[in-house]
């Protein structure tokens, strides 16, 4: 499939810099490295990619969500004292964004040139503050969840009548069959790579919503899947799958963890049909996995009528299932799921509490009772509950 403008040069950003600031990286072609490489014997030395950067693993990660526009303004320093005064040692910050903008403005000859805004204005300086304060750095790149990519490749996403398909918000996404949308992808959680993060968390990985109940009615590609002798279902767990394996050896070159988002309610089935997710497989292929098991987001679920109102619980039972379907891993991922500290007012009189400090410290108690201790808080305009315990005791 032939396609212009960005899509067209990431081959050339899937392979490692030849050295720190080296300006020719987009010289040399796919091929020609790709022979290079082949032509090491095994036991040589494999070039790993130096930011620059030091950060050390924390004894457990307690990271917090910030947006490009915290992370490049005024919000960054408040929530840098946040890490300072308390246990929270990480942060999750977007590079590429719900809309699939990339929130950097990268150099002028970047693929990602056209698509790079201005909300993180030094991303650099930026985690040169996190290093000195050693606040590990995770780069948070929303997938296959992007309305930027289709308005120039129509073709990499879902479309329905003609045109780009979005869902009930106005989003649109791209098409997890295609190597083209998956290559766009990891060229940006290079570009991070090569910033300094020391980790990748892929999000939106899987296909739209209920897609089950479209397959039929859009139209879009199946690349090298539209021959395989399994129901669309297998398919698309096979293209979820395949891009996270995919994704973490082209990213081993620069000595990067690799973290997958994944729905909670994907544990506790054998594999959610119409997204693609099972939890297993992707288990298998990443360093970490974050499921997000916001009390908010479930519906009756656990024996638990109105979830939101008994986070500890929620989290507790969540917890129990998680255990055991990564107990039957030989290699299992760290487990850091997402936590809520926001209020789910939407859900109506009755159905919700609001989140506070005792909220959030209920959930983190119920990991740490499971025997979890790495977790994420989402917040999405990044005002963090005061007072918080994040080192609980456990029972």
């Amino acid at each position: 499939m032939a396609t212009a403008g960005v899509v067209g040069a990431l081959a050339l950003t899937a392979h490692p810099a030849m050295a720190q600031g080296d300006k020719q990286i987009h010289s040399n072609s796919t091929r020609t490295n790709a022979i290079a490489m082949k032509a090491l014997p095994l036991d040589s030395p494999r070039f790993v990619y130096d930011s620059g950067l030091t950060f050390e693993y924390p004894d457990a990660v307690r990271g917090i969500y910030v947006t490009g526009n915290s992370a490049g303004g005024n919000r960054f320093d408040e929530l840098l004292k946040l890490t300072e005064s308390t246990d929270l040692n990480a942060m999750v910050i977007d590079i590429k964004d719900d809309w699939g903008n990339v929130t950097f403005e990268g150099d002028k000859d970047s693929p990602y040139a056209k698509i790079g805004k201005s909300y993180i204005k030094n991303p650099r300086a930026m985690l040169e503050r996190m290093e000195e304060k050693q606040v590990y750095p995770i780069a948070r790149i929303v997938v296959f969840k992007d309305s930027i990519l289709p308005k120039e490749n129509p073709e990499l996403s879902f479309q329905d009548g003609g045109k780009i398909w979005v869902n009930g918000r106005g989003e649109a996404f791209v098409n997890p069959f295609l190597k083209e949308v998956w290559d766009y992808n990891i060229g940006i959680a290079i570009e991070a790579a090569k910033l300094g993060f020391k980790e990748i968390q892929f999000d939106y990985v899987r296909f739209p919503e209920g897609f089950e109940n479209r397959d039929s009615q859009l139209k879009y590609g199946m690349g090298e899947y539209k021959d395989m002798k399994e129901d669309n279902v297998q398919k698309r767990v096979h293209a979820v799958t395949d891009f996270v394996t995919y994704a973490r050896e082209k990213l081993k070159p620069y000595g990067v963890k690799i973290s997958v988002d994944i729905f909670g309610y994907t544990a506790t089935l054998p594999e959610a049909p119409g997204i693609g997710q099972n939890f297993g497989k992707i288990s298998e292929n990443v360093d970490v996995i974050s499921s997000m098991i916001y009390p908010s987001h479930w519906t009756s679920y656990f024996g638990i009528d109105k979830p939101d109102l008994e986070p500890y619980k929620l989290v507790h039972e969540y917890a129990k299932v998680e255990n055991e379907k990564l107990s039957k891993l030989k290699n299992p991922p760290i487990s850091r799921p997402w936590l809520q500290d926001f209020t789910a007012s939407y859900l109506g009189s009755g159905n919700y509490r609001v989140y506070g400090k005792t909220e959030v410290e209920e959930q983190i108690k119920a990991l740490y009772d499971s025997g979890i201790e790495e977790y994420l808080l989402w917040n999405a305009g990044n005002t963090y509950s005061p007072g918080v315990d994040y080192t609980p005791e456990t029972e």
